[in-house]
């Protein structure tokens, strides 16, 4: 694709995935992305983050860049500036399947509301494990722990009796090597939208429960044509397979460098990792920002 010039491109509204687009797997935001798309709201650019986690898991330092809006839990979500477009939840019959599932097949999980995520009875536990190491044995494990705390871990509301919330948006559940994905994705098919998870260290047969038919790009079809912004006139960039529908609809779709084969499969054009500076040379190319 060509690369636009900075003077004639036309205002362009961006939507940006977090997890291993605009964040690496540690939780930091390169300081290349940061400036970039401080520069491209400068520009005149309207900049969406656009994913799967809920609100409340959209921390200060992220905000903290500046954006201008959120599509949140896979789409489930929509605010622009200080206005709440829509907010879609799963029904309390279905949490209480889901909750009744994992618990009797010993898969640990969280609910995701905008308010705060729910932890499974040994959730903390297995997180600390896939985060930090064996803290237990093993001292640099443990020192991680106590002067990097992950804010994931921190920020997951542990030790609720009562899991059957009224306000979830989704689920998501770690990987139990006794039950696997496909017999996950088996047991909730046709009920709901059941996807491998984004987040690497989660493991491969962690994944996410989602509403059927909500997904990124139906969530960005219904805020562009709520703010009067045309389709030739967004682009998107993700990693993983929550974002293939995102980048199939969007004009310009751009898959990360760490992104899974299959989104690098259908995307318009794959750029660099995050640790590569992908972000900043994908808006460089495409005229958000000047290189």
């Amino acid at each position: 694709m060509k690369r636009m010039n900075q003077n004639t491109v036309k205002p362009k509204m961006v939507f940006i995935d977090i997890d291993g687009t605009l964040v690496d797997d540690e939780g930091n935001i390169p300081l290349s992305a940061r400036e970039a798309c401080q520069q491209a709201r400068e520009n005149g650019h309207l900049l969406y983050l656009c994913t799967g986690r809920s609100k409340a898991e959209v921390y200060d330092a992220i905000w903290e860049v500046g954006f201008d809006g959120l599509i949140g839990a896979g789409g489930g979500y929509v605010e622009f500036g200080e206005q709440v477009l829509y907010h879609k939840k799963v029904t309390v019959e279905a949490v209480r399947q889901m909750v009744d599932f994992f618990n009797e097949h010993d898969i640990d999980f969280f609910l995701e509301s905008n308010s705060a995520l729910y932890g499974s009875r040994n959730l903390q536990g297995h997180l600390e494990r896939r985060i930090y190491g064996d803290i237990d044995n093993d001292p640099s494990a443990r020192a991680k722990k106590e002067q990097q705390p992950h804010p994931f871990i921190a920020g997951i509301t542990y030790g609720e009796t009562d899991l059957y919330k009224h306000d979830v948006n989704k689920v998501c559940f770690l990987e139990n090597p006794i039950v696997p994905f496909e017999r996950i994705k088996q047991e909730f098919n046709g009920k709901f939208g059941v996807i491998q998870c984004t987040v690497p260290i989660f493991g491969e047969g962690s994944g996410e429960l989602t509403i059927l038919g909500v997904h990124k790009a139906s969530a960005i079809a219904d805020l562009i044509e709520h703010v009067g912004i045309s389709r030739e006139d967004t682009i998107a960039i993700g990693d993983g397979m929550n974002d293939v529908e995102m980048l199939e609809f969007c004009h310009v779709g751009v898959a990360m460098g760490n992104a899974k084969p299959g989104l690098k499969a259908i995307a318009d054009d794959v750029t660099e990792t995050v640790l590569e500076d992908g972000l900043y040379h994908t808006f460089v190319k495409y005229g958000l920002i000047e290189g």
